[in-house]
């Protein structure tokens, strides 16, 4: 998988998108279409099991056809040598584990469009990453600023058109949580891994990965043994008999898209410009691809149309993304231009 570090990074970008699209949809559809097993729609309890678990096995058995092992620290156990995560990796597969949760859960709130969970999500977190950048002293540029600006106010204009947040309780956890572990894993990559050297991206996915499959899988499977009701019955649907059901096959292919987009969004996440740079490039590119899911749907099964607002805050997302990706070239040119005007020999 080497030919990964020499993918131009909007490149990158676009696969992301390009993962992301139909991941949405299928999610999305799952919620809004009665399954004939249930006579409803699957809840996002019961997509989230199966997705996660074939997700984690594959994301275990890229690691091992990859090399990226390699990378890891080690943990010799007798005279085996094991990858093992240091005590910020460790800190970071639990913020991730968060993340595994919230994301599909997202996607499945009645009434709240895709649009707009997609701004509340990504928007928060775009407002903490110079937060993060100036805690460990990192350079910011204008044109992050700029952008940051730019998604600022379209998620400002979404939540204005809607009249508010008006959420479900439970919706307002899965932000929250959302936040936490998106901010927590942020702060460990600035940490740790945004060097430029193709080994750190490897070995953070690595051992972030190996604590945030097993834990996000544990937590669901404990959670029916709590007897919450119909959350916990849902969970014991989505663990046990769903395998075989229809809704099986577009929840297997879930998990591959999941599987792809986290090692796209690790190379975006992980380039060692600054996160002021790197998360609106990330968070814009997600927001992009939740419109277009959220027109195919409409076109499709029905689901309603994103509203002008929502687009208007898709073009300033665009206009973010085009800003970030020339600026620094800008900037790299006038330094060699004003280098080669100091030096003209």
């Amino acid at each position: 998988m080497k030919w990964l570090n020499r993918v131009p990074l909007g490149v990158v970008v676009a696969l992301y998108v390009l993962a992301y699209i139909p991941y949405m949809v299928i999610t999305k559809q799952l919620a809004s279409t009665p399954a004939p097993v249930l006579g409803r729609p699957l809840s996002g309890l019961e997509i989230l099991p199966a997705s996660l678990i074939v997700s984690g096995l594959l994301t275990f058995l890229f690691i091992g056809l990859s090399g990226w092992w390699r990378a890891a620290h080690r943990l010799r156990f007798g005279g085996a040598s094991l990858p093992f995560p240091t005590r910020w990796t460790f800190l970071s597969g639990i913020c991730t584990a968060l993340v595994l949760f919230t994301v599909p859960m997202s996607l499945t709130f009645e009434g709240v469009s895709i649009p707009f969970i997609q701004l509340l999500m990504r928007g928060d977190v775009l407002l903490l990453a110079p937060l993060v950048d100036l805690a460990f002293r990192r350079k910011v540029g204008w044109y992050s600023w700029v952008a940051l600006a730019l998604v600022a106010v379209g998620l400002f204009l979404t939540i204005r058109q809607r009249g508010g947040l008006h959420l479900p309780p439970l919706a307002i956890a899965t932000i929250i949580l959302y936040t936490i572990g998106y901010f927590g894993r942020l702060a460990v990559m600035t940490h740790v891994s945004k060097s430029g050297d193709p080994d750190s991206v490897r070995r953070y996915f690595v051992e972030e990965k190996i604590v945030a499959v097993p834990l996000s899988v544990l937590l669901l499977a404990l959670t029916p043994l709590l007897g919450v009701g119909a959350q916990g019955s849902q969970l014991a649907w989505g663990f046990i008999e769903v395998w075989g059901t229809p809704q099986i096959a577009p929840i297997l292919v879930l998990a591959v898209l999941l599987f792809v987009v986290s090692i796209f969004s690790a190379v975006i996440l992980l380039d060692p410009r600054e996160n002021t740079f790197c998360v609106p490039l990330e968070r814009s590119a997600s927001i992009l691809a939740g419109i277009a899911a959220s027109f195919i749907l409409a076109l499709v099964w029905g689901l309603p149309m994103p509203t002008g607002t929502e687009l208007v805050g898709a073009l300033l997302m665009i206009a973010a993304v085009v800003l970030l990706s020339v600026a620094p070239s800008w900037g790299a040119r006038r330094q060699a231009v004003l280098a080669a005007v100091e030096d003209p020999s």
